[in-house]
């Protein structure tokens, strides 16, 4: 199973510091990388770095500072893997909904996923090979009430990489989307713990009955970024036990 490995490779996961980046973060260690996580929160980046290992390293660093970016790029150096997965959530009705508050989470999931993409496909193009993983969601496939900002912005994942595939896929570097389901992390229970209806409509609609764990969309990310997908570029892969395909 040697094709699954990512022994000396170099992963960016931003976002990594709990939920489904940690989740992420972990089984890309145990896979054989270096992982350098990135979050604004530092408690959190440290205790994700004491539970992951040696092999993992963090920046304190907000992903919407975009004007930072290609410094932070710069201070990273060439990584041979970047996972977009850095997110806020906003559960509000959309007639409700500010225009910062709108702009403020297209920052988060759209513009900072492209700055980063963009610095770190340059060392990738360098070197002729690279893997970006983006994540989208399943609000790209469904309309659900009260995530207008947060649908939209995971529907525009899409059509970044469609542009991204077509003109980095030439150079050796690989985009590729995964939609998460519902799966147990903090936002997932910041989202619906005061809403016991949601979440209980949400489990109905799984075919498999349960939610999902971060290393479900960990060994995800894995097999598009290891060898074992080396022929798998510009796929939007659920992770969703079904969920987008019944109702």
């Amino acid at each position: 199973m040697n094709a699954f490995r990512i022994d000396g490779q170099r992963a960016v996961v931003t976002g990594g510091g709990s939920g489904l980046g940690l989740g992420i973060a972990k089984v890309f260690v145990e896979a054989g990388a270096e992982v350098i996580i990135i979050g604004r929160n530092e408690a959190n980046l440290q205790k994700a770095q004491q539970q992951l290992g040696k092999k993992c390293s963090y920046r304190v660093f907000d992903v919407t500072k975009i004007e930072d970016i290609p410094a932070l790029a710069e201070e990273i150096g060439a990584v041979n893997i970047l996972v977009n997965c850095a997110g806020i959530h906003l559960k509000k009705w959309a007639l409700d909904v500010t225009d910062n508050e709108f702009l403020s989470v297209l920052n988060v999931h759209v513009m900072s996923v492209f700055a980063l993409s963009r610095e770190f496909a340059k060392f990738m193009i360098e070197r002729g090979k690279g893997s970006i993983i983006l994540i989208s969601s399943m609000t790209a496939v469904m309309g659900m009430e009260q995530v207008v900002a947060y649908t939209t912005a995971k529907s525009a994942i899409l059509g970044l990489q469609r542009s991204l595939v077509a003109e980095l896929s030439p150079k050796g570097v690989r985009i590729n989307t995964i939609a998460p389901g519902w799966i147990d992390t903090p936002m997932f229970h910041k989202a619906t713990d005061n809403d016991p209806q949601r979440k209980a409509n949400i489990l109905r609609r799984i075919p498999m009955k349960t939610f999902g764990q971060p290393e479900d969309i960990g060994y995800a990310a894995l097999y598009l970024s290891s060898p074992a997908g080396s022929y798998v570029d510009g796929v939007f892969l659920p992770v969703d036990a079904g969920a987008s395909e019944a109702f």
